[in-house]
């Protein structure tokens, strides 16, 4: 055993490991730094609604979807003609008096007496699929609405590009949003979104899922 160790370069096994360990901090960085740029060019074109129900109960849920559906009648007509974020943003601050009034009505016609808080900010979302568009986990601008308690589940869409009335049974999105969406995207970000069959784009999704999990899991703590 003695005559063993005589061979063995412990020397460069030492310098080996420094090498290895080394490699995996830079690729640990290099894959972080890829995954904040892409997360926040991705977030900063796009705009969404994220409404909050009192409870988890049948009754709870439903109102909460007929506040949505009001909330996104009033919306669409509003912001018809915005060809950018920035100007839905702009609308939805003008109109944030309007929505609260809105859910309030909403909320009143069903029998219920529930507070409603409506704010515009910056919000952590998971990885949500809309049609065949998905969008990584990461911080959106967003409106939201809070009914009550808001400690039910919640809803989620894309007010823009407009993604709020897709039909995701069809796993269509109209060119139409798919085209802002590109105009505000390099090609590399709008593939990651939008091409669900390559092999090397599904890693970089993982990849972007696995780090905002990580951030997540820490802020939760």
């Amino acid at each position: 055993m003695r005559n063993l160790f005589k061979f063995i370069d412990f020397g460069f096994i030492k310098r080996f490991f420094i090498v290895l360990v080394l490699f995996s901090i830079f690729v640990f960085v290099s894959a972080l730094s890829y995954v904040n740029a892409v997360s926040e060019d991705i977030s900063e074109s796009v705009f969404r609604l994220h409404v909050i129900a009192n409870s988890d109960s049948q009754e709870d849920q439903n109102l909460k979807y007929k506040v949505r559906d009001k909330i996104l009648e009033y919306m669409n007509e509003i912001s018809i003609d915005c060809s950018s974020k920035e100007e839905v943003i702009a609308l939805a601050k003008e109109n944030q008096e309007k929505f609260q009034d809105i859910a309030k009505k909403v909320i009143k016609e069903n029998g219920y007496d529930y507070d409603v808080n409506v704010s515009i900010g910056n919000y952590e979302f998971p990885t949500k699929n809309y049609g065949d568009i998905s969008l990584p986990a990461g911080n959106y601008d967003a409106l939201r609405i809070e009914i009550g308690d808001a400690v039910g589940q919640n809803w989620w869409c894309v007010m823009f590009p407009p993604l709020c009335f897709v039909d995701v049974t069809s796993g269509v999105v109209p060119d139409e949003s798919k085209e802002t969406i590109k105009e505000n995207l390099n090609d590399e970000e709008y593939n990651l979104i939008s091409d669900t069959e390559s092999p090397s784009i599904k890693f970089k999704f993982s990849l972007i899922e696995f780090f905002k999990g990580i951030s997540f899991a820490k802020a939760s703590d």
